[in-house]
């Protein structure tokens, strides 16, 4: 019997699959030059909340600014982790832990230099009042923050009454909730209800396996999202001061 090397034989026939990276090798590639600011980088994608902080504390200490270091490692670095989420690389798991990790630090860059960090803009989030199911919502906050944003997240299970308030309160740019079965989400129009009558007029963005786009183009204000990644390129849309009409032709499937 003749031992046969396969792989010499897709070589030679220019057919070799192509050698899986790892998720650590694709995300070295994207890892930013400086030492400083890539050791963080490197710390947020590995989840290490320790080495976050030993990091951060070692950048200050060579002069960089606390508050800058948020934008410029803690978010960087949880955006490749997005990324390669986005691209079936990680898995949810990955992505919770790392966030952790950003937030730890974003916490510790604002409490050594008694500063605030400058946000995109604020978006308050929650599901539905008799829903529990949050891992959506979770991966959609997740998603915000690396983008930028200021997530005032309510968590689940939410009375209307609580989210009206927040929304009057915080002065978000939008509000986004999440329904997963279909005897909760009726309450999306008693929200956009009181929103109106509190002369509220944001966009809110509706998901969840029991949401359909056909159930939220009922409501004036809903834009309906089935991808968690999708809501910061709305958020986006939203600080270019895009309509509710705008959103729609963008983000709603014809």
């Amino acid at each position: 019997m003749i031992d046969i090397d396969p792989s010499s034989i897709l070589v030679r026939y220019n057919v070799k699959l192509e050698s899986e990276r790892s998720p650590d090798d694709v995300a070295r590639e994207m890892f930013p030059e400086d030492e400083l600011i890539r050791n963080i980088v490197e710390a947020v994608f590995e989840g290490d909340e320790d080495e976050v902080i030993m990091t951060l504390q070692k950048a200050v200490d060579q002069g960089k600014d606390a508050i800058d270091l948020i934008d410029d490692a803690l978010i960087v670095g949880m955006d490749i982790v997005s990324q390669l989420y986005e691209e079936g690389m990680l898995f949810l798991p990955d992505v919770m832990i790392s966030s952790q990790a950003m937030t730890d630090g974003i916490e510790y860059c604002k409490k050594i230099s008694g500063r605030n960090h400058e946000y995109k803009g604020k978006v308050v989030s929650f599901v539905v009042e008799g829903d529990v199911h949050d891992i959506g919502k979770k991966i959609l906050t997740v998603f915000l923050r690396s983008n930028g944003y200021e997530v005032i997240d309510l968590g689940s299970d939410v009375p209307v009454d609580e989210v009206v308030g927040s929304v009057i309160e915080n002065k978000p740019i939008m509000l986004t909730g999440t329904a997963l079965m279909t005897t909760t989400m009726y309450s999306f129009k008693e929200i956009r209800d009181r929103l109106f009558d509190n002369g509220v007029n944001i966009p809110f963005i509706c998901g969840g396996g029991a949401v359909t786009q056909d159930f939220v183009d009922r409501y004036d204000l809903g834009i309906y999202c089935d991808d968690a990644a999708i809501v910061p390129k709305i958020a986006d849309e939203v600080l270019k001061n895009a309509t509710i009409d705008d959103l729609r032709t963008k983000f709603h499937s014809k």
